[in-house]
């Protein structure tokens, strides 16, 4: 072996950056997408999200008029909605509990929206530590979602 045992720049056929968990990408056909184009086209929220229940864009667009409105407890029902069925989605894409998780793919960003929608409502309601588990996780998925999100992308 030429490399160095310390810091191998491949193992195999694998460079570096193939190890470890990768990038998971909902697919093209996710709820989420019919639901970007009916929130565009004037549809309200609630509608969709009786029509679409998996998509967490729905819930998350419910959660942040929620908190917009100060009703932090329905915040907090609408967003854990939205985690819950984007994990379910997720799982279905091959996530396995870690890994990136891209804001820059369209499709993920009602999850890591619904994400970010129930860190806010959770500490909002008082759950300071489920805000900072929340906090980590999005971070991990796309440290650069935050700020995205804030900046209403």
């Amino acid at each position: 072996m030429t490399q160095p045992i310390g810091n191998p720049s491949h193992i195999g056929n694998l460079d570096a950056s193939q190890l470890g968990p990768q990038p998971t990408y909902l697919p093209a056909d996710h709820p989420d997408v019919d639901a970007r184009k009916r929130i565009d086209a004037g549809e309200e929220p609630i509608d969709v999200a009786a029509a679409l229940p998996a998509s967490s864009l729905a819930w998350a667009e419910l959660a942040d008029e929620a908190h917009q409105e100060g009703r932090l407890v329905d915040a907090y029902a609408y967003a854990r909605v939205g985690y819950h069925r984007g994990l379910d989605a997720l799982r279905a894409a091959g996530w396995r509990g870690a890994g990136p998780i891209p804001y820059s793919h369209e499709v993920n960003r009602g999850f890591l929206r619904a994400l970010y929608a129930l860190g806010r409502a959770a500490g909002a309601i008082g759950e300071g530590e489920e805000a900072a588990r929340i906090e980590e996780f999005l971070h991990s998925s796309d440290p650069k979602a935050v700020e995205a999100i804030g900046r209403g992308e």
